[in-house]
């Protein structure tokens, strides 16, 4: 079986799936003859049939499902069920926070505390090669690299030890945050009402995702990846994913146990130290943004500031 990614790509305004193998894309509806499956979503839902039609369609290569010049590459899912995001899933993340706040490390593991998510939803999620405007209400916008798991199948009370056999495969994700608005002004310190997670994480186009999936056969070993992030050729996060508190594994075991995961939900799985606020260092207009993630590939997006209204 040959080794290929799963991807969406745009061609002439539409955006299909398709399998890159080498350098060459094919389209997955007519390599298949299934016209159902010219979307992402659709070959997740299918995913314990479609897995092995995509290897026998790599394979085979056929020549009539070539996708010609032009192509671009798109988010390898546009539409996922729910974006699931782990905080505060790396030690030296973790270290870097206490640091800046002048408090002792949390350990969870020691506390006995489950992973902590929070939610994105579909608008957020932009492409590789991107632009990505920065929201007119944030002066603050940082970046977080993150490995980002796909499910592939329906998953519910699953253990740690067979969690992995419910992805489908993995990417990368960029988990942009304006750190200028995490709480609200004129709320007290001690209110529940104090953090803004809309306004902090769920503004258009604060997941770059991609380049495309890698199937998770290829990386049968998900925590010990090296994960890099770098601003305008600067490197500023360089960590690896052994450093995660709870597991690839563990954090799908503890969401399932907590409601239905779905194939085609994505789960970002946290991000390590050196994100930008601990140096007051955000990212502004023309910077261009990469994150690298070992067996996977690199995903770059460029920034820009947002067009004057009128």
């Amino acid at each position: 079986m040959g080794q290929w990614h799963l991807l969406n790509y745009e061609l002439n305004g539409a955006v299909r799936s398709g399998i890159q193998v080498g350098e060459a894309i094919f389209d997955i509806a007519r390599g298949l003859n299934q016209p159902d499956l010219t979307s992402s979503e659709a070959i997740f839902r299918r995913w314990k049939e479609t897995k092995n039609l995509l290897s026998a369609l790599a394979d085979s290569s056929p020549t009539a499902a070539l996708v010609g010049r032009g192509a671009t590459i798109a988010a390898p899912i546009a539409n996922p069920g729910a974006i699931y995001c782990a905080g505060a899933n790396y030690r030296d993340h973790i270290e870097e926070m206490a640091k800046r706040s002048g408090t002792k490390p949390l350990d969870p593991r020691a506390a006995n505390i489950e992973t902590w998510f929070f939610l994105k939803t579909p608008i957020c999620i932009t492409g590789p090669d991107a632009a990505i405007e920065l929201p007119s209400y944030s002066n603050a916008i940082d970046w977080e690299a993150e490995l980002a798991a796909i499910i592939g199948m329906t998953a519910r009370d699953v253990r740690p030890e067979d969690a992995l056999d419910y992805v489908a495969g993995y990417t990368i994700a960029n988990d942009l945050s304006a750190r200028d608005h995490s709480k609200r002004d004129g709320v007290a310190d001690l209110s529940p009402f104090k953090w803004d997670w809309l306004a902090h994480k769920v503004f258009d186009g604060s997941c770059p995702l991609g380049p495309w999936m890698v199937p998770a056969w290829d990386i049968p070993e998900p925590q010990s990846l090296r994960i890099s992030l770098s601003v305008n050729g600067i490197v500023k996060q360089d960590s690896n994913t052994s450093q995660m508190i709870y597991s690839v594994a563990e954090q799908i075991s503890q969401l399932s146990r907590k409601r239905t995961l779905l194939p085609g939900d994505l789960v970002l799985t946290g991000t390590p130290a050196g994100v930008g606020a601990p140096r007051g260092e955000f990212l502004r207009d023309k910077d261009v943004v990469e994150v690298e993630i070992e067996k996977i590939g690199r995903l770059r997006n460029t920034i820009s500031k947002r067009p004057s209204a009128g």
